[in-house]
């Protein structure tokens, strides 16, 4: 019995891999490797929109993520979503994003995130969108976002039903 749950798994495993979204880009910029470069798509209006990825640090010294630049959007910005007695509140990391050495971080709805700030048009699910990077020692950074669903919750996911964490189309330019 054992044997053949062993095996079921294994070919399950397998077949996750062959389903694997393409999505799995890989950039690295000295010590910094980035993976995974997402974000949702918006409604026709919002001015804001979300940007996710994973930052591996493989050095011997920090980096810091300082924010970036895109031409869909004025400026791109580090936030942090996080709870406050309750309410969730987001805020700008107007120093950056601290990557340790031999650190991951993963930017994930519902904590930190790229926001692109006064979008030029909206993020369409499908899109591929280039975004530079800055950071204070690996420097400018190429990436390409794959825009995802509205609700997605993964760059695997193209949406989550009943999700309630929608952000966008909320104006996040009064934020301090």
């Amino acid at each position: 019995m054992n044997t053949l749950l062993v095996r079921f798994a294994s070919l399950a495993l397998f077949a996750a891999a062959l389903t694997a979204p393409a999505s799995a880009q890989e950039v690295k910029a000295g010590d910094i490797v980035i993976t995974q470069p997402w974000g949702r798509a918006t409604p026709s209006g919002a001015k804001t929109g979300g940007g996710y990825l994973t930052i591996e640090n493989k050095g011997a010294s920090p980096d810091r993520l300082l924010g970036g630049s895109a031409d869909v959007a004025s400026k791109v910005d580090v936030h942090e979503m996080a709870m406050d007695n309750g309410v969730m509140k987001m805020r700008l990391l107007d120093k950056g994003l601290v990557i340790e050495p031999g650190k991951t971080v993963k930017l994930a709805p519902g904590g930190l995130h790229l926001m692109f700030i006064d979008l030029k048009n909206p993020l369409k699910q499908g899109d591929k969108v280039p975004v530079t990077l800055e950071f204070e020692k690996a420097g400018k950074v190429q990436v390409s976002f794959d825009i995802k669903g509205v609700g997605a919750q993964t760059p695997g996911a193209e949406a989550e039903k009943g999700s309630h964490m929608q952000m966008q189309g909320h104006d996040h330019s009064d934020m301090k």
